[in-house]
């Protein structure tokens, strides 16, 4: 069995979590509501204040169904995270001149292409620029979260030479010497 899928995952007060009948998970709690199929290899059991993911011994090869007991206990933590307190990821903008805007819904990047980008966020994800150069992202869906900082990242990826980009807060860029004059 999975070490990570044994533990159960406790339910704070104020969330609720159901099983349809089309083996689907959802989670509602003060933030939002998040649902999950399930894949057919686990099930879930729900137990009053806790939930606790099995495997279905019949069902797929032993390697396989272990990791999609842990993977499953994880979502279902995380979905449980998401609709209390929410996740939140934060970019950084570095180069002169480069800056980022939000407006309603999408993000728009000056970047030092000859047009800006512009990046729609997907439902439940809410974009923020308190200041020119901070992209803050926030929503109850982690996946959705985190895959939206990597797409905005990925525009314009931080470089080893002048350390320009788009960064994580936080993430350290190694720079490289680059080419010496040698007279």
């Amino acid at each position: 069995m999975s070490r990570i899928g044994k533990k159960s995952v406790s339910v704070p007060a104020g969330v609720t979590v159901e099983k349809t009948g089309a083996r689907e998970l959802v989670v509602k709690g003060p933030k939002g509501e998040l649902r999950m199929k399930l894949r057919p290899e686990v099930d879930i059991a729900l137990d009053q204040g806790a939930v606790t993911v099995s495997q279905i011994d019949a069902v797929g090869e032993l390697r396989a169904r272990k990791a999609f007991h842990g993977m499953t206990r994880a979502m279902v933590a995380n979905m449980v995270v998401g609709v209390t307190k929410g996740y939140e990821k934060q970019l950084q903008v570095e180069g002169v001149g480069w800056n980022a805007a939000a407006q309603g819904n999408k993000v728009v990047l000056n970047i030092g292409f000859n047009k800006p980008v512009t990046v729609e966020m997907p439902a439940g994800v809410k974009v923020a620029t308190p200041s020119p150069t901070n992209i803050i992202i926030t929503g109850i869906d982690k996946q959705a979260v985190g895959h939206i900082a990597a797409v905005i990242r990925k525009r314009r990826p931080p470089e080893p030479y002048q350390g320009k980009g788009i960064r994580y807060l936080g993430e350290t860029v190694r720079r490289k010497q680059g080419k010496t004059f040698g007279s």
